[in-house]
This record gives structure tokens, C-alpha cells and sequence, in this order.
């Protein structure tokens, strides 16, 4: 077992983290927020973030949409 603890991505990510995560331009989740269509988000604040797992569970859902087309 290593020494080092395990890398976690941080919970909470704003768009621009979002955004590379996702590799998609910031505009595309700007996008996709006004459209309803992105993952899931919040504001806190003047700040729109996402859950890290909300991420993880919409790629999932769209790599299932592609294999039901």
C-alpha cells in the first residue's frame, strides 16, 4: 500500500473545473444549463457549481442514451 492518500476530485466544482472535467467549453455548460439538457447544477450565490458525482452519474446517462439509439 502506498503512503499517499487517495486522490479525490473535490466535491463541489464550478463551471470552469466543470468545463475541463468534461472537456467542453465553459459556453456548452452555459449552454446546456439554459437549455435544461447539462448535469445537474446550483447556484451559491453569484456561483453556479456542480457535484462532482452529478457529473459522473450524467456521463453515465448519456453513454446509456447512446447505446439504447
Amino acid at each position: 500500500m502506498s503512503d499517499e492518500p487517495a486522490r479525490r476530485e473535490p466535491e463541489l466544482l464550478t463551471i470552469t473545473e466543470a468545463a475541463e472535467l468534461l472537456r467542453a467549453p465553459v459556453a456548452t455548460l452555459r449552454y446546456w444549463r439554459h437549455r435544461g439538457t447539462g448535469p445537474r447544477s446550483f447556484r451559491l450565490g453569484r456561483r453556479v457549481l456542480y457535484r462532482y458525482d452529478d457529473l459522473q452519474a450524467w456521463v453515465e446517462q448519456q453513454l446509456g442514451q447512446g447505446a439504447a439509439g
